[in-house]
C-alpha cells in the first residue's frame, strides 16, 4: 500500500464537504471503489507527521507559508494502480491551492505542477498522482 497526502488551502470543513459531495454516504474513512481509502489524518489526535524528518516538514512549511495541523491522507490498495483515481481526488483537493506529496515528500507539488510535469531540481511529480 502506499500513500499520497493532500493538503487543500481551504479549510477542513470544506475539504470535508468536498468529499462527502463526490463520495457521498461514506466517511471515516471515504472510499472510492474499494481500492482508494480517504481520510483526515490529524497531528494532535492523529498520527500525521510522527515519522516524518524535520527538514522534510521544513520544506512543507516553507512551500504553504505555515505549519498544517492536518492532511488528507490517501492510502492506495496494492492491488490496482490507482493513478487514475489518484488524479481526480488530487484535482478536486486542489482546485482552489495547496499541495500534494507521495510516500517520499521530496517536493509539495502544487497542481500546476502537477498537470504540467514541471522539473524542480531534477525532479518531476509522482506518477501517483497521474498524468
Amino acid at each position: 500500500m502506499r500513500s499520497v497526502f493532500v493538503l487543500p488551502a481551504g479549510g477542513r470543513a470544506e475539504t470535508v464537504t468536498a468529499l462527502d459531495q463526490h463520495l457521498p454516504q461514506q466517511r471515516d474513512p471515504w472510499s472510492l471503489s474499494g481500492n482508494l481509502f480517504i481520510d483526515i489524518d490529524d497531528e494532535h489526535t492523529g498520527h500525521l507527521f510522527s515519522d516524518w524528518p524535520p527538514d522534510e516538514i521544513a520544506v512543507l512549511e516553507a512551500a504553504i507559508g505555515h505549519h498544517p495541523r492536518w492532511a488528507v491522507q490517501i492510502d492506495i490498495s496494492g492491488r490496482i494502480d490507482g493513478t487514475t483515481e489518484i488524479h481526480q481526488l488530487v484535482v478536486l483537493l486542489l482546485e482552489h491551492g495547496g499541495v500534494a506529496l507521495d510516500d517520499y515528500p521530496a517536493h509539495p507539488w502544487t497542481l500546476p505542477e502537477i498537470e504540467s510535469g514541471t522539473v524542480i531540481g531534477g525532479l518531476r511529480p509522482s506518477s501517483s498522482f497521474g498524468p
